[in-house]
């Protein structure tokens, strides 16, 4: 139903850009309106951003439609993309992030490399990352575990390392790492609660959990484990408060005092 229902509504603005901006026709038509489902336009849409003259986008939108064929996915595709409208003060529809945002782009480009990697498609994968970094300055290692309804806002320069956990409904800005501390094996990067709220510029290293609903302030360096609803800033980070809001992430209030 969630999916239906994102596809309706985003078909539907597909047909008022092109009434408004008939210049977009192709653009619309290619990528939302000649399509029967959202899979199908995800499939499109990914290829033609990750294709390049060695590895066609023709070549990669049917691998994509195979990855696509897991509902997983797509659900998480919906979430994302109702999560940025409804969070990204500057979004007020869906076609937006759908066609424009390379935050959006970037996590629905790493969830399909994650499904590969997962097969053991591992080199394949890895060509996902490196188009992904190059295109949108976005660096997710395909075997990061992220859950559904993420914001990337903005993106530019985030990482997020090999064995980092993400849960649902984090909201990250941009320059933000999730990563190691040095030169370790194994399970060596952040996990993520739900609902966590992570400014702009923050930097969070080394196998340490924050915890669920927590706020990382803009520029932190978060070095230590973080309690749940907690208020970290800093560098080196600490807590310096509670959080009152229901879920940081969705609030979108990157205050101090709020």
């Amino acid at each position: 139903m969630q999916c239906r229902e994102t596809w309706a509504q985003l078909l539907k603005e597909a047909n008022l850009l092109v009434a408004n901006e008939p210049i977009l026709a192709d653009l619309a038509a290619k990528t939302i309106t000649r399509h029967e489902c959202l899979r199908t336009a995800l499939a499109t849409l990914i290829a033609e951003q990750l294709g390049n003259p060695m590895i066609t986008a023709s070549t990669l939108q049917p691998l994509f439609l195979e990855v696509l064929e897991n509902d997983d996915v797509v659900l998480a595709a919906c979430f994302d993309l109702t999560a940025t409208r409804d969070r990204d003060s500057a979004c007020h529809d869906l076609i937006t992030p759908f066609l424009y945002y390379k935050g959006y782009q970037a996590i629905q480009s790493y969830r399909l490399a994650s499904v590969l990697w997962h097969q053991g498609r591992e080199e394949l994968a890895l060509f996902i990352q490196n188009r992904v970094s190059s295109i949108f300055d976005v660096d997710i290692h395909p075997a990061a575990k992220i859950g559904k309804g993420i914001l990337l806002d903005h993106a530019t320069g985030v990482v997020i390392g090999e064995t980092a956990v993400v849960a649902d409904n984090v909201s990250i800005m941009q320059s933000v790492t999730l990563g190691g501390t040095g030169k370790e094996d194994g399970d060596r990067h952040p996990k993520i609660g739900e609902g966590v709220l992570i400014g702009p510029g923050c930097k969070i290293l080394g196998n340490i959990e924050v915890g669920r609903c927590s706020k990382i302030a803009a520029g932190s360096v978060v070095l230590k484990p973080v309690p749940a609803r907690s208020l970290v800033t800093g560098v080196p980070a600490k807590v310096v408060g509670t959080v009152d809001d229901c879920m940081p992430s969705i609030e979108m209030d990157q205050q101090l005092d709020s």
